[in-house]
C-alpha cells in the first residue's frame, strides 16, 4: 500500500463532506449538522468494508471500532479523531487543492488571500513536499480531518497485514468537538482501552499532554425600552449596560494578548437590543482555581453593572467545559512512556508541550484516561489560511503504527 497515496487521497475526499458544527442546535439535535451524520455513516461503512466487523454508530453520531488482538495480550488502546469543523469561519463548501512540490514561495489561495512564507516560517521545512491548502473560501479541515485520515489508513494497514502483532485497537470519531459539547453524549460502556490517543494536534512532531481548563459564561442584561425622546428617567438600555462590561474586561487578558501559559477572557458573541442583550463570553486558565477566578470576577462585575443601572436586571450563569488533561496524563504516565518509545525507535524529535485549546480528549481525562493529543500535520486552524503537509500527516501515520507495536511488545 502506498501510504502517503492513501493518506492524501482519503484526506481530500473528507473534506468535501460539510461538517461545520453548529452550537445552537445543541443539545437539541446531536451530531449539530446533518454533514457530520454523512461523513460518521461513511466511516463507518469503510470500517466494516476493511474488516472491523464490530463497529457501531450510535444514536448520539459516535463511531466505535474494534479490531481484535491479533497474538498479543496486550491491553487495548484507543485513537479518536473527531469529523466537525469550526463554524469559526466557513467550513462548508471546501475546495482543497493539492500543491505537489512546493515551490518554497507565498501561495496565492484565492478570494485574495494569499499564504505569506513570512507570516507562515513552517513552510519552508515543506518544501519539495505535498502541500493541501484552501481555496480561500473555507477552511481546510485539517482540524480534525487529517487525524481521521491518519487513523483510517492505520486501520487500513493492520486489516490488510495480519502479520503484524498488536493488541486491541479502538478507533473512535466523534462529532461536535469544536462546540465543547460533543462529548456529553460519548458511550462510555463502549470504551474498553487503557489509554485514548488523540490525534487532533497540529505542528509535525508536537505532542501536548496539557490543555486549558474551559468555562462559558452567559449573561443576559435586561434593561427598559422607551420612547427615545422621553426616555429621560426611563429607559434603562441594556447595550449600554453589555457595553460597559466588557470594556470593562482587562485587555492584558484577552487572546490577542497572552500565549503561553496565560489565560484569559474572550467575549466570544453578543446579541440584542435596547431592552434585552445576551452575551456570551469564554473562559480559559491552566490552572483550575484560576478559571474559578475568573468566574468570580465576572460575577462581580455583573453584579456591580446591576448596581449601577437602577431598574436593571442581570442573569448570569456560568458552566465548565472541559479540564486540563494533565492530572490524567501524569497519574498514568505509561501512554505517554510508550508514545516516545515508539518515536525514539522512529528517531522522531518529539516536542512535548501544552495545547492552547482542548480536545475531546480532555473531557475523558475528567474520568481518568490519559489522552495525550498527536499532531495530524494541519497548520492554521480554524482560518481561510489553514493548510497541511503530507508529509507531516504522513510522519503520524507512522509514529501511530509504531505506538500500536510498542504496546504489542
Amino acid at each position: 500500500m502506498d501510504t502517503r497515496k492513501d493518506l492524501l487521497e482519503r484526506f481530500v475526499r473528507y473534506t468535501k463532506y460539510d461538517t461545520m458544527s453548529d452550537e445552537t442546535r445543541l443539545p437539541a439535535k446531536h451530531p449539530s449538522t446533518d454533514g457530520q451524520w454523512d461523513l460518521l455513516r461513511a466511516l463507518r461503512d469503510e470500517l466494516l468494508a476493511m474488516g472491523v466487523k464490530d463497529t457501531v454508530l450510535d444514536e448520539n453520531g459516535f463511531v466505535v471500532g474494534n479490531i481484535p488482538a491479533n497474538g498479543s495480550d496486550a491491553p487495548s488502546v484507543a485513537f479518536m479523531a473527531h469529523v466537525d469543523t469550526s463554524s469559526a469561519c466557513n467550513g462548508n463548501n471546501v475546495h482543497a487543492r493539492v500543491i505537489g512540490s512546493y515551490d518554497g514561495n507565498d501561495i496565492v489561495l484565492g478570494n485574495d488571500l494569499v499564504l505569506k512564507t513570512a507570516e507562515n516560517p513552517d513552510l519552508e521545512k515543506y518544501r519539495g513536499t505535498t502541500l493541501i491548502v484552501t481555496d480561500g473560501t473555507s477552511l481546510l479541515g485539517a482540524d480534525d480531518k487529517a487525524g481521521v485520515a491518519v487513523i483510517m489508513s492505520n486501520v487500513r494497514v493492520l486489516m490488510e497485514n495480519p502479520s503484524i502483532k498488536h493488541g486491541p485497537v479502538q478507533v473512535i470519531f466523534t462529532p461536535d468537538e469544536e462546540t465543547g459539547m460533543g462529548m456529553d453524549h460519548f458511550p462510555m460502556d463502549r470504551l474498553k482501552s487503557r489509554a485514548v490517543y488523540t490525534l487532533d494536534g497540529s505542528a509535525c512532531y508536537r505532542i501536548e499532554t496539557e490543555c486549558f481548563n474551559a468555562a462559558t459564561v452567559n449573561i443576559g442584561f435586561t434593561g427598559v425600552s422607551a420612547h427615545l425622546g422621553a426616555a429621560r428617567g426611563r429607559m434603562v438600555n441594556a447595550l449600554t449596560m453589555a457595553s460597559a462590561f466588557v470594556s470593562s474586561l482587562p485587555q492584558s487578558e484577552s487572546p490577542e494578548a497572552t500565549d503561553g501559559r496565560l489565560g484569559y477572557y474572550c467575549p466570544y458573541s453578543i446579541e440584542g437590543s435596547v431592552e434585552s442583550v445576551r452575551l456570551k463570553l469564554m473562559l480559559r486558565d491552566f490552572d483550575f482555581d484560576g478559571l474559578q477566578r475568573r468566574i468570580d470576577v465576572l460575577k462581580t462585575l455583573s453584579n456591580t453593572i446591576g448596581e449601577l443601572y437602577p431598574g436593571s436586571r442581570i442573569d448570569f450563569s456560568s458552566s465548565i467545559s472541559y479540564r486540563n488533561m494533565q492530572q490524567a496524563n501524569d497519574a498514568d504516565p505509561v501512554p505517554l512512556e510508550m508514545l516516545m518509545k515508539a518515536a525514539g525507535e522512529l528517531e522522531m524529535p518529539i516536542q512535548v508541550g501544552l495545547i492552547r485549546g482542548g480536545t475531546d480528549g480532555a473531557r475523558l481525562a475528567e474520568r481518568g484516561i490519559p489522552c495525550p493529543n498527536i499532531f495530524a500535520g494541519g497548520y492554521n486552524f480554524h482560518s481561510l489560511n489553514e493548510w497541511a503537509s503530507l508529509e507531516a500527516m504522513h510522519e503520524a501515520f507512522r509514529l501511530v503504527g509504531q505506538i500500536i507495536r510498542c504496546w504489542a511488545e
